[in-house]
């Protein structure tokens, strides 16, 4: 099946995760494609998260300037168009691009104005969650709830928790998510990624999100899945990650067939296009050749993708009707 033409809605997807060959060359000059493959793209087996996480580090070290955080976000939007995206949730940390000198607010400006532009040129609709991270102290967390607050009704539609799960306890940020969920930010969380259900159990108690980031080990816990399907808590899936960081041994053994047979509210995800050298064609190809995926399956993943979109209604409804038509 050709998925490149397919309209698709992408909601796990990290900015600083995602720099292209293209982009990373002509900000770093003399970059060589082997060095490219070696610092940016992850092996197919990590070790674990943290190892996967490395990566990253190569990406925001070369945002750190307006212009660099400008030509990273309009490569991602290029990258979308090619992919068939037509509404995407980019998500980053702001306190990850101070290195130079810009303020935290100063970088959301950017990108804002940069994805602004994006929307433009390239016909993709996007919107921006910022990032706190596991390894952030308490003032760390809330400074980036109380941007989130401060940048209510721009591109910016909510907040996240993201970085290494199995080795920060979540304490740090329950201020910061109270914080979210007192003024009405929409929050997704990372949880059920390096460690098991109960990681997303005491996420969904202590930040109430709406969705979930990755949470495919929610599989190991029946109770759970009853819980997110109730309670309509949907599940930012990413496959080939999975498998990358060592979740789960091989695609064949991933869950995501088994979540979505149970009814679960779930989306596919590429969350990181680089460090997992990936697009969504790629993961609907995998989810096809592995499982027998078929059109109506990634209909009804990107319909669930907008139904839990942090969009806003008007803008949801019109992509609706863009997936309506095209899955006709």
């Amino acid at each position: 099946m050709g998925y490149q033409t397919l309209p698709k809605i992408e909601l796990h997807l990290h900015l600083d995760c995602s720099l292209s060959y293209e982009v990373a060359s002509t900000i770093k000059p003399g970059m060589t494609r082997e060095d490219y493959e070696e610092n940016f793209i992850a092996p197919p087996k990590c070790t674990d998260l943290a190892d996967y996480l490395t990566r990253a580090i190569k990406g925001f070290e070369l945002m750190q300037t307006r212009e660099q955080l400008r030509m990273v976000t309009l490569d991602l939007f290029k990258q979308l168009k090619a992919d068939g995206v037509i509404y995407a949730e980019i998500r980053f940390a702001p306190l990850l691009h101070t290195g130079l000198g810009l303020s935290p607010e100063e970088v959301v400006e950017t990108v804002i104005r940069a994805s602004q532009e994006g929307i433009e040129r390239f016909g993709v609709e996007a919107r921006l969650i910022l990032c706190t991270l596991r390894r952030f102290n308490e003032e760390q967390s809330l400074q980036t709830a109380r941007i989130v607050n401060e940048f209510k009704g721009t591109l910016v539609v909510g907040m996240d928790i993201a970085g290494d799960e199995a080795g920060y306890p979540i304490d740090a940020h329950r201020k910061a998510f109270a914080f979210a969920n007192k003024n009405g930010i929409k929050c997704t969380a990372h949880a059920g990624e390096a460690c098991g259900p109960h990681s997303v159990w005491e996420t969904i108690k202590h930040f109430h999100p709406l969705r979930i980031g990755h949470g495919a080990r929610s599989i190991e816990d029946e109770d759970l899945l009853q819980f997110l399907k109730k309670h309509k808590l949907h599940l930012e899936i990413c496959p080939t990650s999975n498998i990358q960081v060592n979740v789960f041994d091989q695609i064949e053994n991933h869950p995501v067939d088994l979540l979505y047979r149970k009814g679960l509210s779930i989306s596919i995800n590429t969350d990181a296009r680089t460090i997992s050298d990936t697009t969504l064609v790629n993961e609907y190809s995998k989810l096809e050749a592995n499982f027998g995926w078929t059109s109506a399956h990634f209909k009804y993943c990107n319909m669930e993708a907008i139904e839990h979109a942090f969009a806003p209604q008007e803008l949801k409804d019109k992509i609706r009707l863009k997936l309506l038509e095209a899955y006709r």
